[in-house]
């Protein structure tokens, strides 16, 4: 029989599909890639006798994954990566963030501290991460350049901005953006509404017709902290989630992030409207916002999937150490060691992610058709050793830093732990640049 030629045969040791068609763990086990999609996941052997690959890539000690979902950031703001720590959120916002955005954010502030995000994200396994910050027509040009998959949400918020003057405009600049990237191969839009305490009802209608006229999803912080929800039911007997099904944005398309203030009400709610949650622990425990409620959420069949946030509050994109802190905090929540487990919280970070972000069908699972966003970690060193579950050390083992090969629509832009896109020494230059102008900024206006 003839062989068929493909672009790359992946062997690795282990091999974790998140597709339940599969089995859990694979073992001797490859994965083929042609044109950017999966075209097989066979034994080694099969692959030797039925593929001749252009590249063969020999992962001995390796488990590979599908592609971490990052499903909500702020990646510029990388560069304000440890500028205001160990304050509430409103003062750090307020006080600090917002006057320094204010200062500094530009189109080339957002180019450049997005480089800064995507690498640190390559390089820790996600391929494919959400963005809600100013000037996104930048954010998705570096995304585009570097070959990332994103979601990118454009801001819309009733105040002044450096990137808008107010509802008008934001929602003007979204439409052309949105009408640019309809149909872009690894960059998508969404519309990202700040929070409801930030954007009016009139606001939310325009916004959420021009989300249907563009089938666009939604991303929205909510029911971030205790006062937001106080305030909301002082101000209108409503919480905030009621006050957005009854505008009609809860929907399926619909991204609602943090979510640390829910009752029972809330996720009945959530579980109705079928709108997804974006669960974002370490920047929620750093700012002492709340405890979202994975455990019920999940009982109750609402997705949940998890997001960093933004360097600024957390202070790293660590998606593997993102997952850590989730099963442990999820734990200590529920009263239950048994919940949360290592399974779980890969499909939080994969296919969970894949379907909040309504890309399901392209990504989130290694599953033949799909996209080939694939992460490879490194599980051969003696912090791993013994080995009896590969998934559960990826979980419960600090492996990040063990990432060696990425690839992203079945481009390898992490090999051997080196970034094939992105320049590192020149995103590290213009890093230190940005914090020895943002701290000398900060001392003149002492």
């Amino acid at each position: 029989m003839t062989k068929k030629t493909v672009d790359t045969a992946i062997y690795p040791r282990w091999l974790a599909p998140v597709d339940p068609t599969q089995g859990r763990i694979l073992r001797d086990s490859c994965l083929i890639i042609n044109q950017g999609a999966i075209v097989d996941i066979c034994s080694a052997a099969d692959a030797q006798a039925n593929y001749t690959a252009n590249e063969e890539i020999r992962l001995p000690g390796h488990l590979v994954i599908p592609g971490l979902i990052n499903a909500h950031g702020h990646a510029a703001m990388s560069l304000l990566r440890g500028y205001a720590d160990d304050l509430p959120l409103k003062p750090w916002l307020e006080e600090h963030i917002w006057p320094a955005e204010a200062a500094h954010v530009s189109d080339a502030f957002v180019r450049e501290g997005t480089e800064l995000a995507i690498a640190e994200m390559l390089l820790g396994g996600t391929t494919c991460f959400s963005d809600m910050y100013f000037f996104p027509e930048a954010a998705a040009a570096v995304a585009e350049a570097a070959g990332m998959r994103a979601q990118i949400c454009i801001p819309v918020m009733e105040f002044p901005t450096p990137w808008a003057s107010g509802p008008a405009e934001y929602l003007a600049k979204g439409e052309q953006l949105l009408a640019q990237y309809q149909g872009h191969e690894t960059v998508s839009m969404a519309l990202g509404p700040h929070a409801p305490y930030t954007v009016s009802d009139d606001t939310f209608t325009r916004l959420k017709a021009l989300a249907d006229s563009y089938h666009c999803p939604i991303q929205v912080h909510l029911h971030e902290t205790a006062h937001e929800v106080t305030s909301a039911l002082a101000e209108s007997g409503e919480r905030p989630s009621q006050r957005l099904a009854k505008l009609g944005i809860l929907a399926p398309s619909t991204q609602c992030v943090h979510m640390t203030q829910l009752d029972d009400s809330d996720i009945a709610l959530l579980k109705r409207t079928g709108a997804q949650v974006v669960h974002c622990p370490e920047s929620n425990m750093k700012l002492a916002s709340g405890i979202c409620p994975s455990a019920k959420l999940i009982d109750a069949g609402v997705n949940i999937c998890l997001g960093t946030d933004g360097a600024a509050s957390n202070n790293d994109l660590n998606m593997l150490g993102e997952m850590r802190t989730a099963a442990f905090l999820g734990k200590v929540a529920a009263g239950d060691p048994a919940v949360m487990g290592a399974d779980t919280l890969l499909a939080m970070a994969t296919i969970n992610g894949a379907k909040a972000l309504g890309i399901d069908h392209l990504v989130g699972s290694l599953s033949v058709g799909k996209r080939a966003d694939i992460a490879a970690i490194a599980l051969d060193d003696l912090q791993f050793a013994p080995l009896y579950d590969p998934i559960a050390h990826l979980l419960y083992t600090e492996c990040a830093h063990k990432v060696s090969h990425v690839w992203v629509d079945g481009k390898l832009l992490v090999q051997e732990r080196k970034l094939n896109t992105l320049n590192a020494e020149n995103i590290l230059h213009n890093a230190q640049q940005w914090q020895a102008r943002i701290s000398a900024a900060a001392k003149d206006s002492e």
